[in-house]
């Protein structure tokens, strides 16, 4: 596979990647041109295939989502796949609803329900071909992901009642599945430390133990105020540390790796909004307050330690702790979660890690979504990962990586693929981009 950087920032992916050269234009099953009834592609007489989307980010308002020019081809796909008879479950894999794309000048609001039944109303054309879905045969499951962690179960149940979800600690969620349950799919941010559930750094502060937004949460509305704005260059200017602890001082020098990366995001997205200026003004999951962008940056304290002086104080102390209320089977370093956002291999690392290598797992297929980037990539005989990748409109500086789904042949060894949907039928088949 040609080298592929991403920047996953907190829940707004910007990827930098070379393009799917060896991708065909459509899949070799499917004709050029389709009626809006027919199927994907040329079924088979069993129901064995697996189908997975992630990273819709359907949003409140068509003025604040990522996804609105792909939706009508996500209706399509969908009436499409409900004549694809060899499909038996399709697998909504997170940030289905999108909770976060909003700017910071967006209305407070205090119901998260009434937040979610508005969302859901304004794409009833995705929510119907859903339903139809479900009534088509087809097992429809949802696993929960970061941009829609906080929807409530009856509140989805009602919209979509065929609907499975998976949820297992609060806001997240894994599904097994297949003929050996040798199938495992989440969103994938579990793994990640801006966008992994925090129900404890701020708990103290706020009171209560609800505080479920992690910093990821803050950070993408900043970047959706941004992307809003225009990306418009404002000067800032931002606390600089200037006394960098040595390695040996762990809990310091986690504490620097995460100024360091927030440093870098800070001064490439810079809003019109003032530093000092409350503009955070959040009374839902926990909150019930106005902070400022300072109020979450992490700068030099009085007593020479590095942290922010309201919001996420001292986070790196709590991702241990929040590793073991997130169900994480095997737990890694701060600084290795803070690093692994800059670059997609740490989630393939975490498929492996997780469930491939484990021996408590019997999983050779593991699918996540989360970052944005359709990746396949082979282990060894019969193990994969794969990312499923999303349907927003515009993915950044690669916009034909959209629209994006992967399909698993379960049986006595899997088949993975991985597809674009391009419209009217047409597959772009990106197989060829298994890093061997």
């Amino acid at each position: 596979m040609k080298k592929m950087q991403v920047l996953a920032v907190l829940g707004l992916a910007v990827v930098l990647f070379m393009p799917f050269k060896d991708c065909v234009a459509q899949s070799d099953a499917m004709p050029k041109q389709q009626n809006k009834m027919q199927s994907l592609w040329k079924t088979d007489k069993e129901r064995n295939k697996i189908v997975v989307i992630s990273d819709l980010h359907l949003g409140i308002k068509d003025d604040y989502t990522e996804t609105l020019a792909n939706r009508p081809r996500l209706v399509e796909f969908l009436q499409r796949l409900q004549n694809t008879k060899d499909v038996r479950e399709l697998v909504i894999a997170g940030d289905f609803l999108d909770e976060w794309f909003l700017p910071v000048y967006y209305p407070a609001y205090t119901d998260e329900t009434q937040f979610y039944k508005k969302a859901i109303t304004n794409n009833q054309d995705v929510i119907s071909s859903l339903n139809k879905v479900a009534d088509s045969g087809i097992k429809l499951v949802y696993v929960i992901g970061n941009h829609d962690m906080t929807i409530d179960h009856d509140l989805l149940q009602d919209a979509i009642p065929k609907i499975k979800q998976m949820r297992d600690a609060k806001g997240l969620g894994v599904y097994y599945t297949g003929d050996r349950q040798e199938i495992a799919i989440e969103h994938g941010h579990r793994y990640d430390m801006f966008s992994a559930p925090d129900t404890v750094t701020n708990a103290e502060l706020c009171g209560n133990d609800n505080t479920i937004f992690p910093a990821g949460y803050f950070y993408a509305r900043y970047a959706a105020t941004w992307v809003l704005e225009g990306r418009p260059k404002v000067a800032k200017q931002l606390p600089v540390v200037t006394n960098i602890p040595q390695k040996k001082d762990q809990d310091q020098y986690d504490a620097y790796a995460y100024y360091a990366f927030l440093k870098n995001v800070s001064e490439r997205m810079t809003i019109k909004e003032a530093l000092a200026k409350k503009i955070f003004d959040i009374h839902v999951a926990g909150f019930n307050d106005a902070y400022t962008y300072l109020d979450f940056y992490p700068c030099e304290q009085v007593d020479g330690t590095i942290s922010a002086p309201v919001l996420f104080r001292n986070i790196q102390r709590t991702w241990d702790k929040r590793q073991e209320l997130n169900q994480v089977k095997v737990k890694n370093t701060f600084r290795e979660a803070v690093a692994g956002t800059l670059n997609w291999d740490y989630y393939a690392k975490q498929a492996k890690v997780q469930y491939i290598d484990n021996p408590h797992e019997k999983v050779d297929v593991v699918v996540f979504g989360h970052t944005h980037v359709p990746v396949l990539q082979e282990f060894g005989k019969g193990s994969y990962y794969v990312n499923s990748g999303t349907w927003i409109d515009h993915n950044t500086d690669y916009p034909e990586a959209t629209c994006t789904f992967a399909v698993i042949t379960t049986g006595k060894r899997d088949k993975v693929g991985l597809y674009s949907y391009e419209g009217l039928g047409r597959l772009r088949d990106l197989k060829r981009q298994v890093k061997r």
